[in-house]
């Protein structure tokens, strides 16, 4: 993966297909249709790529060095699939969690409501000095969890 806040973010990754001879084969490919933009209305511009299927969507996200975002719900129901370097997140209730590749977090705080501080759903940022690279698959509605 490379990263510069001035250049849009890439993420390579292997690619197992089928061709018309039903043969699979493996190739390189890469993610680089990032725009900088906040995932939910005024939260922190991050680097987001998404990719839509019926019932799901599949966000790919770079979150730069330093950066933290305002408290915010998650837009949809989501799991966060960390990638490469580290993240937190903040809840209401004061506990803070770090994470990195291996460790996943579903985001199901739709419809909080607003503490005396003003804080609504989490806060989130980056830890370390590395960019965190997150997969993120969001949901039209929750999924089951039984």
């Amino acid at each position: 993966m490379q990263n510069n806040q001035s250049h849009k973010p890439t993420i390579e990754y292997w690619c197992v297909s089928t061709n018309q001879d039903g043969v699979t084969h493996q190739s390189r490919h890469q993610i680089e249709d990032f725009v900088h933009k906040g995932i939910a209305p005024d939260t922190a511009p991050q680097w987001l790529s998404q990719l839509k299927q019926s019932g799901a969507t599949v966000t790919f996200t770079v979150l730069p060095v330093g950066w933290v975002g305002k408290w915010h719900e998650n837009p949809k129901p989501q799991w966060i699939i960390p990638l490469s370097g580290r993240w937190f997140v903040e809840t209401m209730d004061g506990k803070r969690v770090e994470m990195g590749p291996g460790e996943i977090s579903f985001g199901g705080d739709q419809g909080t409501k607003e503490d005396a501080q003003g804080h609504k759903g989490h806060l989130s940022g980056t830890v370390g000095d590395a960019p965190a690279v997150l997969m993120l698959v969001q949901f039209e509605e929750a999924p089951s969890m039984e």
